[in-house]
């Protein structure tokens, strides 16, 4: 089955790309679901660490998230709002209002991948002065985190068929 090559970006409800992966949607829900280890797909964001005696995905479980860029370091605190094994897993990250999703379509034998950012409230004022003073500006830190999209998928890509 030859590869779809046509990866799309919705920017009318965010941002969105697919993929499709030569790997089953379990081997791919671990890998995208083990967010200690985060940092091996995301440009940005370094790892993570369940919290409140959450051990994994579960709606409802809160993580701690890492990320850098340059010389910038920072946190977030982040709600599981889906995670349907196999399927879909999804998170909240409070300081920035963004909803990250993952949906896991299989597809003979592969996958079909697609990852998306979506505003669920209003960027918090606070995100946004620090988008402007340490992160370039809210339009340069957009198409950065367009760009990580593409290449979390790539990372994932290459993990998830080795």
């Amino acid at each position: 089955m030859a590869e779809p090559t046509d990866d799309r970006i919705d920017t009318s409800s965010g941002d969105s790309v697919t993929v499709r992966i030569a790997a089953p949607p379990e081997r791919i829900y671990a890998i995208v679901t083990d967010i200690e280890n985060m940092g091996r797909l995301s440009p940005e964001c370094t790892g993570g660490r369940w919290l409140a005696g959450a051990t994994g995905p579960r709606v409802g479980a809160r993580f701690k998230g890492t990320n850098k860029r340059g010389l910038m370091r920072w946190s977030t605190t982040n709600l599981v709002v889906d995670a349907e094994p196999d399927r879909r897993f999804a998170f909240e990250t409070k300081q920035s209002g963004a909803r990250w999703s993952y949906v896991l379509e299989p597809d003979g034998d592969g996958t079909l991948v697609t990852e998306s950012r979506s505003m669920w409230r209003d960027r918090p004022r606070s995100a946004s002065i620090a988008l402007k003073l340490f992160l370039g500006g809210e339009e340069n830190h957009e198409q950065e985190m367009r760009d990580g999209i593409r290449a979390t998928l790539d990372r994932l890509k290459a993990l998830a068929e080795a």
